[in-house]
């Protein structure tokens, strides 16, 4: 058989373990979320809460399995020592493709709580996986243009408003608050459309993760920065499925969540300029572990 029709049959078995997984655990999840719903009294709420997490970790765990069967990656992986389980994280990553997902969700697979991710309102329609980001609480954005912001300015901070519903709800159990500040994943186009002072990476999109630091800053233990590298180039979903994705490298760095990141980054300019100055220089650091890492 060629390597090409070998890598086809891969991907096309590892599809299949996929949605089956995927579909055993929505309708576990799409039951629980049901009792949530029809019973809001908040020790069943908090209980239900814990069950769909617990229902999402299983899911995680079967497609880290299938990764193992079919995909045959080498893991290079650095950082992960001194992370809790059982704490509350602000966790922040370059974006690169939507494989970043499942890599972070294999690489934090029990080192820490489950990610909850800030979704475009749209992909709540994405069949089963967008109701099941609704059932786990996950946050659906509207995002909104400058240009229509300035016609409708009505809707100036409804992200934050968001946001602080979403970080109520995270406060009942650990949670893992992921936020991909780039805000989109990275191409040589959007690199160079935006002018991008990175040589790796995309210009950073601060609002949502100063947000969260105000909203749960009390809450929250550590920022885990995590950069993440492709020495073949970003792969697409296909790709990593047939096993052509032959070695992922993952830093991982823990930093203090200090008075000086909490701050309301709408009404405080001075504030927002600070925090915005430091994430370009986390940003300018990422980069450098980026070309370090693509080049070993």
């Amino acid at each position: 058989m060629s390597k090409s029709l070998i890598h086809g049959v891969r991907g096309v078995l590892s599809i299949l373990f996929y949605t089956v997984n995927t579909v055993v655990c929505c309708t576990a999840l799409f039951i629980v979320a049901l009792f949530k719903l029809l019973l809001p009294v908040k020790p069943i709420q908090t209980g239900c809460r814990r069950l769909l997490t617990a229902i999402a970790n299983c899911w995680i765990g079967v497609n880290n399995l299938n990764q193992r069967l079919f995909n045959g990656i080498h893991w290079d992986v650095q950082g992960l020592d001194d992370l809790d389980p059982k704490g509350w994280y602000m966790v922040v990553a370059n974006h690169q493709s939507w494989v970043d997902i499942l890599v972070l969700q294999n690489v934090f697979y029990r080192k820490i709580p489950f990610l909850k991710f800030f979704l475009k309102k749209e992909l709540f329609w994405f069949p089963l996986l967008g109701q099941a980001w609704w059932a786990l609480d996950f946050p659906f954005m509207k995002r909104y243009s400058r240009q229509f912001l300035k016609k409708h300015p009505h809707l100036i901070g409804k992200d934050l408003e968001i946001t602080r519903r979403a970080c109520d709800k995270f406060r009942h159990i650990p949670v893992s608050v992921m936020n991909f500040v780039e805000g989109t994943r990275f191409t040589r186009e959007k690199h160079a459309r935006q002018r991008s002072p990175y040589t790796h990476l995309l210009r950073t999109k601060a609002g949502g993760m100063a947000f969260v630091l105000a909203a749960m800053g009390d809450k929250l233990q550590q920022i885990v920065d995590v950069t993440i590298a492709y020495p073949q180039g970003a792969a697409s979903f296909w790709d990593f499925v047939c096993g052509r994705v032959k070695e992922v490298k993952v830093r991982v760095n823990t930093l203090p969540i200090n008075s000086e990141l909490m701050g309301d980054y709408l009404q405080d300019p001075e504030f927002k300029r600070d925090f915005q100055n430091w994430l370009n220089s986390l940003w300018h650091e990422k980069d450098r572990h980026m070309a370090t890492m693509l080049a070993s």
